[in-house]
């Protein structure tokens, strides 16, 4: 069976994958990581503000994640069910008015309840825009698109702790400002997308095939494995080697800022070897790099351990998206929502089997992490080789 060609309005020439008209895509996926991590460095001042605890403060993240993952499950099929196009700029619109919240909340009950309606919207976000994205952009050129869309998430996971800072500087509410701001005018420019009602409804059932769940496996395993390990590298930079949070910082962001730079080669990669030489090498790739990080005896090399390690992490994330992407034409979000949701699994879980773990030895959690990536190497790989039914493919073009 070859892959599947879909039809692109795009010529038969080479294109460019960020265009004036793509922007918005990246920009979408920019501003999802972004509005998700922009509160990791503003807990003490959202401490002050609102005279609460480390712990109370810390729901204004896991309130958002929650139902985020939760609802990831669904969101991608409303979408296509009601259309692309509303379902993307009703999002857009909620994200708004919910971050306007988080700038008025007079209480943290109300700030993490703002940030609870701002994590139900980015559960449609990314599955969505990389449908939309999936359809607009020629086939031989999606690895590029997603590279690109990648890139863009990177950074905004990288800038975000950074924005939040300095908007500390002043009052933190003027990040939420910015963030309000720019899904307002994102829910201008959707994605296309019609809905799909009854007979042409996006359909389930092929979203519960053996190339689906192998898919599931891979994003859970990833997730609580090699693609969540930055927790355990800020520990062991701060425990292990004893440095002080700015240095452990630097050190994270520049993991950050190398997967941003790192993505649209990578999507290159994959349009060149196709998915399945592509996700062997990324995650080959991965465990190299990370397993050794419990061996680092200094800054220099676990610097540039998780330099390559993150590197490799964002190209194990673009064939995940690629092959979510792919996986089920009729139900592109359904296909891509479902893969997440057990992506955000597993980063909600891993920490909490690895950090005690870490507690009792450094070397053993980076293991465990190491492990867990070569069961997602053989349950993404298998996923590359195979359709939906099963059948092998070969690769064509």
């Amino acid at each position: 069976m070859a892959e599947e060609v879909r039809a692109s309005p795009v010529g038969a020439g080479p294109q460019r994958v960020l265009t004036l008209d793509t922007l918005p895509y990246y920009l979408g996926g920019f501003l999802g990581p972004f509005g998700t991590m922009v509160v990791i460095s503003i807990y003490p001042e959202l401490r002050d503000s609102f005279d609460a605890t480390s712990e109370q403060v810390n729901w204004a993240f896991s309130g958002y994640m929650i139902p985020m993952a939760l609802l990831m499950i669904v969101s991608g099929t409303i979408g296509e069910r009601f259309g692309r196009r509303r379902v993307t700029t009703i999002t857009f619109v909620s994200y708004s008015l919910a971050s306007v919240l988080c700038v008025l909340a007079p209480s943290l009950g109300w700030f993490v309840a703002a940030r609870v309606l701002q994590g139900c919207a980015n559960a449609f976000i990314t599955p969505l825009l990389i449908a939309g994205l999936t359809e607009v952009t020629a086939a031989r050129q999606l690895g590029r698109a997603l590279g690109v869309y990648s890139s863009f998430q990177a950074g905004g996971a990288a800038f975000a702790p950074l924005a939040g800072g300095l908007a500390a500087l002043v009052d933190w509410r003027w990040v939420f400002v910015l963030v309000a701001v720019t899904a307002a005018v994102l829910a201008t420019r959707p994605p296309p997308g019609e809905p799909r009602p009854a007979a042409s409804a996006p359909p389930i059932r092929p979203l519960l095939t053996r190339r689906m769940m192998r898919l599931w496996v891979a994003a859970f395993t990833a997730a609580a494995g090699p693609l969540g390990v930055g927790v355990l590298v800020g520990l062991y930079l701060r425990d292990e080697l004893d440095t002080g949070s700015a240095t452990a910082g630097s050190v994270l962001l520049v993991g950050g800022l190398t997967a941003m730079v790192a993505g649209p080669r990578w999507g290159a990669l994959l349009d060149l070897w196709g998915p399945a030489k592509a996700s062997a090498v990324s995650l080959v790739g991965v465990i190299l790099f990370i397993v050794p990080v419990g061996f680092a005896p200094g800054v220099p090399s676990i610097t540039a351990l998780w330099v390559g390690a993150s590197a490799f992490v964002g190209f194990v994330t673009i064939n995940l998206q690629n092959l979510a992407a792919t996986a089920v034409p009729d139900n592109r979000g359904g296909a891509l929502s479902t893969v997440l949701a057990f992506r955000f699994l597993g980063h909600a879980v891993g920490p909490l089997a690895l950090v005690p773990l870490f507690d009792v030895d450094a070397v053993w959690a980076f293991a465990v992490a190491g492990a867990l990536g070569v069961v997602t190497f053989v349950t993404m790989v298998g996923a590359a080789r195979t359709g939906p039914d099963g059948v092998v493919l070969t690769r064509s073009g």
